[in-house]
């Protein structure tokens, strides 16, 4: 930008909140149906490697403070929240262009908001994915968690693609 302006996301950020919402929506119709059609703790074999199994987590990823007795709900949700209203401020602000971090932001808003929904109504957070291998078991998750690390990882890789076009932006404007 050789004038130094810089044009904000602004009105543009509605592409990215719709993301979000479709995200929220496409997550609760899965837990809703995973919660419908499972059988708490029964694992349904998908593929050798994939099983649908319903798990209710009052913890954060991993199950982390699952058992601390319920203070971590509000906790996480008071996070989640804060979090949330940060991803949307930034999505507004940013400058335009910046595509693969938007859709980043998009996901990781539409995830924490999907979970941030289960905490509030039901306490806890609806998994259902579960993948293992050989006996071991990574912990089972769910759309909006599956949003969230898509999301990191798009940001990640805006990082590394964009690191000239950023660099480039700094050195203009302090000229």
């Amino acid at each position: 930008m050789a004038s130094g302006v810089v044009l904000r996301n602004g009105i543009a950020a509605l592409r990215w909140y719709t993301l979000a919402a479709v995200v929220v929506l496409l997550d609760q119709y899965t837990k809703s149906l995973a919660s419908t059609v499972l059988e708490y703790g029964r694992p349904v074999p998908v593929f050798s490697w994939f099983n649908l199994t319903l798990q209710h987590n009052t913890g954060a990823a991993f199950s982390f403070l699952s058992s601390a007795g319920g203070w971590q709900r509000w906790l996480f949700s008071g996070v989640a929240l804060a979090i949330s209203g940060a991803l949307l401020v930034w999505l507004y602000r940013m400058p335009r262009g910046q595509w693969l971090l938007a859709l980043g932001l998009g996901l990781i808003l539409g995830g924490a908001l999907g979970n941030l929904w289960d905490r509030l109504a039901l306490g806890y957070v609806v998994d259902f994915i579960s993948v293992h291998y050989g006996g071991r078991y990574f912990p089972a998750f769910n759309l909006a968690d599956s949003a969230i690390s898509v999301g990191a990882a798009a940001m990640l890789l805006d990082t590394f693609t964009n690191r000239g076009q950023v660099n480039e932006a700094h050195r203009s404007r302090s000229q």
